[in-house]
């Protein structure tokens, strides 16, 4: 039996929360954003048969932006498998505003984490005083904080780049791959390499590759081996994690499907058994403190 964690999931429920982003006039403006507008718990995660999910990781998904702990709250009373979960948060908000949604969010035991997506704004945000007063006060209270954005933008990895060595002891995981471009004969690329390389300096640091789906529909499972084996070579096998983004995957392939294809690396990337369980499992409890 192959028992996973998935460090990298989502669950809806369309008549509790807001899921601004799910609404059609709302970005991303994908043309089939409405196959996801429907309610997802843990009885749709499916896994073929030798596959078990011992535990996963909920990442926020716009349930409450004003009052993130309303998500947590619906999770705890719902969720049967062990979990943790990373809850919303605004960078930008006023110190005491945010010390209060910190303190409302640290009454729930399963929150190891938040996260305000960055993205195309990442350098401008980051540059301001409040965000990183405010990142530190994660570090402070011992949550990580999930970094989504694009690694090839020098600017935004050089403002980051200066708040690790600020926040030695902020942890920080990298979202779908730091969004490794899909052609990788580019300049684009060898700047995303060398945004991995210069991340990887930094102990506190780890990566999850997923979010297939959200760079192409079709993307080829070469692209997505040759980014796996970028993260391994930059971050070695304990800080890289594979990751499933359920539900959005389902927009191009089944949950079950996913995981039969990254539980076939070992062959495909020359992996031990170890490794590919550092992979799949241990590397995700470790990180998000789901091994005790």
């Amino acid at each position: 039996m192959n028992y996973i964690i998935d460090p990298h999931l989502h669950f809806f429920a369309l008549s509790q929360g807001h899921y601004q982003w799910l609404k059609a006039e709302s970005a991303p403006l994908w043309p089939d954003k409405f196959k996801l507008r429907q309610n997802f718990s843990e009885d749709a995660l499916i896994l073929n048969q030798g596959v078990e999910l011992a535990g996963f990781v909920h990442i926020e998904a716009g349930y409450d932006n004003e009052q993130p702990w309303r998500e947590i709250a619906w999770l705890e009373s719902r969720c049967k498998l062990p979990f943790k979960a990373v809850a919303g948060i605004d960078l930008t908000l006023e110190e005491a505003v945010f010390i209060e949604h910190i303190k409302q969010l640290l009454q729930y035991q399963s929150v190891v984490g938040c996260r305000h997506i960055l993205d195309d704004q990442a350098g401008e945000l980051l540059a301001q005083e409040c965000v990183q007063r405010n990142l530190a006060y994660l570090a402070e209270k011992q949550l990580s904080f999930e970094l989504q954005m694009p690694l090839n933008h020098k600017p935004a990895l050089d403002q980051l780049i200066n708040i690790l060595n600020d926040l030695p002891t902020l942890r920080l995981i990298i979202n779908h791959a730091g969004w490794p471009p899909l052609e990788t004969t580019t300049s684009d690329w060898q700047q995303w390499q060398a945004s991995l390389s210069a991340m990887s300096q930094f102990e506190q640091c780890a990566i999850k590759c997923s979010g297939w789906e959200m760079t192409q529909r079709d993307y080829k499972t070469k692209w997505q081996q040759t980014v796996i084996k970028q993260c391994l070579v930059a971050f070695g096998h304990k800080r890289v994690m594979l990751a499933g983004n359920f539900p959005l995957i389902l927009l191009t392939q089944d949950y079950a499907e996913l995981w039969d294809q990254y539980l076939q690396l070992d062959s495909n990337l020359n992996l031990t058994s170890k490794q590919l369980t550092a992979l799949t499992r241990t590397n995700a409890a470790y990180w998000y403190k789901l091994d005790g």
